[in-house]
């Protein structure tokens, strides 16, 4: 037993170090090399040669990557606000009403979060140039909303159950319309879940490259992650200003992710719990 409870003491911290190290490891060689001077002949030093915010300079100056942090955040915004209303609505609609095809349509909603993005590609470019809606923030940020969706119903339909009936009886037996009922019983218990669903639509939104890369024709509309393609070249990639750029793409996320963590944690607990 003392030896049991001692490779505990000692192997349960060692697995956590190991976690820690093989996670943020990456986080680390990205930001150090952003910083590092020489970073096209850094090779696999573990310090860097040096401190200096040239890369960021030049990023920031010469990659026009100002420019495309708002058109992320446009574009990111514009699907949190979007995609949260949406789904939550949709939520609601499939979790406390019964009507005919109910079950398909959630099939259908899993169905859709199922399929590969690489695969709606075309059909979705095709769709846009029809619509005349490419090389658009607009047009990207529909198409991020519906590819956010499939998971948000899912999700939020799942914290929209877990409310009990009772609740919003009682509001209506105090006079409650639904619209007040919704905004003022049923939303401030949804909220959590909300949010979780809304960090994952943010980073969607933040990340993805394909999409963007192919709907956009006009450099100055392209978002963060594509604007980081332009320092791989063809016979050379210069490092430094990758991951300087990788750097300011993190950040956002990280920000974000801090300021929500807390309803986060409370939003995926409350999920997992049929109430």
């Amino acid at each position: 037993m003392k030896r049991t409870s001692t490779a505990s003491r000692v192997g349960l911290p060692a697995a956590v170090a190991g976690l820690l190290i093989f996670t943020l490891f990456p986080v680390y060689w990205m930001m150090s090399t952003a910083l590092d001077p020489r970073a096209s002949s850094r090779g696999s030093d573990l310090l860097p040669s040096g401190v200096s915010f040239e890369h960021f300079s030049r990023v920031w100056n010469e990659g026009n990557f100002d420019r495309y942090l708002l058109n992320s955040a446009i574009v990111g915004l514009g699907t949190i606000l979007a995609a949260g209303a949406l789904a939550l609505f949709a939520a609601v609609a499939v979790a406390r009403f019964r009507f005919t095809f109910r079950t398909s349509v959630l099939i259908m909603i899993l169905i859709v979060q199922m399929v590969p993005l690489e695969a709606l590609v075309i059909p979705l470019f095709l769709q846009m140039r029809d619509y005349e809606m490419l090389n658009s923030l607009l047009g990207l940020t529909i198409v991020y909303i519906a590819l956010s969706l499939p998971f948000a119903i899912w999700t939020l339909r799942g914290f929209v159950a877990t409310v009990p009936k009772e609740v919003e009886e009682a509001a209506y037996i105090d006079g409650c319309t639904w619209p007040r009922m919704f905004w003022s019983v049923l939303l401030p218990l949804v909220a959590p879940g909300l949010v979780a669903t809304s960090v994952f639509a943010f980073i969607t939104a933040w990340n993805e490259f394909i999409f963007a890369y192919v709907f956009m024709q006009d450099s100055d509309k392209y978002t963060a992650a594509v604007g980081i393609y332009q320092f791989f070249g063809e016979n050379d990639t210069a490092w430094g200003p990758v991951m300087a750029s990788s750097t300011l793409v993190t950040l956002p996320v990280l920000i974000f992710f801090v300021i929500v963590q807390r309803r986060l944690a409370s939003g995926l607990a409350a999920g997992a719990i049929k109430g």
